[in-house]
C-alpha cells in the first residue's frame, strides 16, 4: 500500500513538472514571438515592407544564395512569398519546415486537429509535450524556433466552402498536404477560382506521389479527375498506414517545388506526375494529360464559378476520422462492457477479429480469433468457421453467441452479415470496436 503510495505520488510529482515545463515554453514561445514582431515591420496584409536583405539574412541564406538557381534575386523573391499549407500532418510538417528554413516570408497553416500519439512518427516538427495542441499551434512554435524572423499565421479550422476563398487570397501559392479526397476537390476548386497555382502531394503506405495543379496553362485536379472515385476504394493513412519517410520525402519536394515557383528557376511539375515507390527506391515520373477545354471549373466554358458541399460531391468526410458506420440493427450490436461480462461469466462464446493480421499481431483480446474481413467468404474459411461454432455451441447451448470486433466498429458491422449467413446464428458486432473497449473496458489497451 505504501509502495502503490509513493509511486501515485511521483506521477503526480511527474505531471506537475511537465506542466511546468510546458508554461515555460509558451512564456518563450511569446518572447520569441514578441522579439520577432519588434525586429520586422509588416504592414496590414503580412507583407514585407521592404525586400532588402538584411545582415542576418546574408548570414542566414548564404551557403543559399550562392547556388546560382537561387541568387540574390531569388533569396529576395523568397523573403516576399507567402505560402499557404493546408494541413499540417505528415506532409505539412517536411513542407513547411523546409519553407521555413529558406525563408519564405510568410507561411499560413490550416489544420483543424489536435496533435496524437499516433502522428509522432512522420509529424516530426510535432513533439510528445505537445499532445492534444491544435496541430496549427504546434507547427507555428517548431517553425519559429526555427526561424524567428518569420510571419506565420495559424488557422485552427476545418477548411471548407465558407472560409476557402477567403484565405486563399491572402497567399501567393497553396500547398496541399491534406489527407481525403473532399478537402483535394475543396483545395483544387478554391486555387482555381482564385488564380493560385497548388503543389499537391499524397503519401500512404510505402507510396508517394507529387504534382503542381493550376500553373500557367496546366490542367487542374479535376481536368484529370472530374468525378470523384467510389469513397470505397479510397485510402488513407488511418486505415493502409504510411512508412514516416515516404511523406517526409515528398513534403520536402513540395518546398522545392514552391521554390521553383517563386523564383521561376527549376522545373515545375506541372502536367507530370513524379510517383516514389520507397519499397523499390525508384522515382518515375509521367506526362499527365493537359489543361481540359471541357474542364468544369478552368475549361473555356466553365460550369462552376463557386465552391460547393465537398462531403456531399464526394460522398465522404473531409477528414480521415472514424466515419461512423451503421448498418446493423442496434440489437445486433453489444457494447464492450457487455462482451468483458460475457467472458467474465465463462459464456460459449466465439470471439472473431476480423483485422489484418498484422493489425491482430501487434494487439488483440484475449480468446480471439484473427479471419480477416476479406477472407469470411473464402470456402476454407468457411469450414473453419462451421467447425469453430460447433465446438463452442456444443449441444445447442442457447446462451453461444458469437462476436465480431475490428479497430473502430465498422468492418466487424460488415462481417456480421456474412457470418450469419455462414452460421444461422445469433451474431453480433462489438459497438466502437478496440477503440471503445480501450475507453470503456481497459485503458491500457493500445489503440492505433
Amino acid at each position: 500500500m505504501n509502495k502503490q503510495l509513493e509511486i501515485d505520488n511521483l506521477l503526480q510529482s511527474k505531471e506537475r513538472e511537465i506542466a511546468e515545463l510546458k508554461n515555460l515554453l509558451d512564456q518563450k514561445n511569446e518572447e520569441i514571438e514578441q522579439l520577432r514582431k519588434s525586429r520586422i515591420k509588416y504592414p496590414s496584409d503580412g507583407v514585407i515592407e521592404s525586400d532588402a536583405l538584411s545582415k542576418d539574412d546574408i548570414e542566414r541564406y548564404s551557403r543559399q544564395m550562392i547556388v546560382p538557381a537561387i541568387g540574390v534575386d531569388g533569396q529576395k523573391r523568397l523573403k516576399k512569398a507567402s505560402v499557404l499549407v493546408v494541413g499540417c500532418g505528415g506532409l505539412g510538417c517536411p513542407a513547411a519546415q523546409y519553407m521555413a528554413g529558406c525563408g519564405i516570408g510568410r507561411i499560413g497553416l490550416v489544420d483543424y486537429d489536435v496533435v496524437e500519439r499516433s502522428n509522432l512518427h512522420r509529424q516530426l516538427l510535432h513533439a510528445e509535450f505537445n499532445l492534444g495542441v491544435p496541430k496549427v499551434t504546434s507547427l507555428a512554435q517548431a517553425l519559429l524556433r526555427l526561424n524567428s524572423s518569420l510571419k506565420i499565421d495559424e488557422y485552427n479550422v476545418q477548411l471548407s466552402s465558407a472560409n476557402a476563398l477567403e484565405i486563399f487570397a491572402k497567399y501567393d501559392i497553396i500547398v496541399d498536404a491534406s489527407d481525403n479526397v473532399a478537402t483535394r476537390y475543396l483545395v483544387n476548386d478554391a486555387a482555381v477560382l482564385s488564380g493560385r497555382p497548388l503543389v499537391s502531394g499524397g503519401a500512404v503506405g510505402c507510396e508517394g506521389q507529387l504534382t503542381v495543379y493550376n500553373y500557367k496553362d496546366g490542367p487542374c485536379y479535376r481536368c484529370l479527375f472530374p468525378e470523384p472515385p467510389p469513397p470505397e476504394t479510397v485510402s488513407n493513412c488511418s486505415d493502409v498506414g504510411v512508412v514516416g519517410p515516404v511523406p517526409g520525402c515528398i513534403g520536402v519536394l513540395q518546398a522545392l517545388q514552391v521554390i521553383h515557383i517563386i523564383t521561376e528557376k527549376g522545373e515545375v511539375a506541372s502536367g507530370k506526375l513524379l510517383l516514389f515507390d520507397g519499397v523499390s527506391f525508384t522515382f518515375r515520373s509521367i506526362r499527365l494529360r493537359g489543361k481540359s477545354p471541357t474542364c468544369k471549373i478552368c475549361g473555356s466554358e466553365p460550369t462552376i464559378t463557386q465552391l460547393m458541399d465537398y462531403e456531399q460531391f464526394c460522398g465522404s468526410p473531409a477528414n480521415d476520422k472514424d466515419s461512423g458506420l451503421n448498418i446493423l440493427d442496434a440489437s445486433e450490436r453489444v457494447s464492450p462492457v457487455f462482451l468483458e461480462q460475457a467472458i467474465a461469466k465463462k459464456l460459449p462464446l466465439l470471439l472473431i477479429d476480423v483485422r489484418s493480421p498484422v493489425e491482430f499481431e501487434m494487439c488483440r483480446l484475449p480468446e480471439s480469433t484473427n479471419i480477416p474481413l476479406k477472407l469470411l467468404n473464402k470456402e476454407e474459411t468457411v469450414d473453419q468457421l462451421k467447425e469453430m461454432w460447433a465446438t463452442v455451441a456444443g449441444n445447442q447451448n442457447a446462451e453461444s453467441r458469437v462476436y465480431l470486433v475490428c479497430r473502430r466498429g465498422n468492418d466487424s458491422q460488415l462481417g456480421v452479415r456474412r457470418v450469419q449467413n455462414i452460421l444461422k446464428c445469433q451474431v453480433f458486432d462489438v459497438k466502437g470496436g478496440l477503440h471503445a473497449w480501450s475507453r470503456d473496458v481497459d485503458p491500457s489497451f493500445p489503440i492505433y
